[in-house]
């Protein structure tokens, strides 16, 4: 049930035309899966996704136990990685999942490569219906500058603990040429309703200078 369609280490008409058949169509799958869940994904990303595995089942066919032409497959694979930009965990994921697709039908398991495709997809849309791993509704990250004069360690902490549920000081920095600090806060409000009385409490301590208070950045470079 699980052995390969490639008897021997041979390679047919049929078994080939069958591995690049199911290379091509798990490819779409999981290229059309990830596009309907990531709203952000990009048509190369999706052109990537649906033809990796095809490409991948090829080469490891051509190799087919040639240990010299192995290493120098990998050794082009490893250059590949140098070429491309860093991708956010989801699309590193992703491109694991569709070169694994690839490797196990070159190989010959057909089935095993249904079955990975099947269930990370099915545990992906499991993971995404039950909110696993997500932020808090009211999570936002808050950015207040101020004069370089004025001294901010527990300048804001009582407006903290009355508006947020809980909140951290994650980064401070200098702006404006060194002429100003700006603090940087993650954390959860109380009630959004409540916001802009938040932002006029602050602008009062910090000589009116610029706040920011929205929803926490997706940054690409995070796993």
């Amino acid at each position: 049930m699980f052995t390969s369609i490639f008897v021997n280490g041979s390679l047919t008409a049929g078994s080939v035309f069958l591995s690049l058949g199911l290379a091509l169509l798990l490819g779409f799958a999981g290229a059309l899966y990830y596009t309907k869940r990531n709203s952000t994904a990009t048509r190369s990303f999706a052109f990537t996704l649906a033809l990796l595995p095809v490409i991948i089942t090829t080469v490891i066919m051509v190799v087919n136990g040639n240990l010299g032409a192995g290493i120098a497959v990998a050794g082009s694979f490893s250059l590949i990685r140098f070429r491309s930009v860093q991708g956010s965990g989801q699309e590193i994921m992703a491109i694991f999942l569709a070169a694994a697709v690839g490797l196990c039908l070159g190989a010959g398991y057909v089935l095993v490569a249904c079955l990975l495709m099947a269930v990370c997809i099915l545990f992906h849309a499991l993971l995404s219906v039950s909110g696993f791993g997500r932020a808090a509704e009211n999570q936002r990250e808050l950015r207040i500058s101020l004069p370089e004069s004025l001294d901010y360690e527990g300048l804001f902490d009582d407006l903290l603990d009355a508006y947020f549920a809980s909140c951290e000081l994650i980064r401070v920095r200098t702006v404006e040429m060194g002429t100003a600090y700006q603090l940087i806060y993650r954390g959860v409000l109380r009630d959004v309703k409540e916001a802009k009385q938040f932002l006029d409490a602050v602008r009062e301590r910090n000589g009116n200078l610029p706040v920011a208070l929205g929803r926490v950045a997706d940054v690409r470079g995070e796993m």
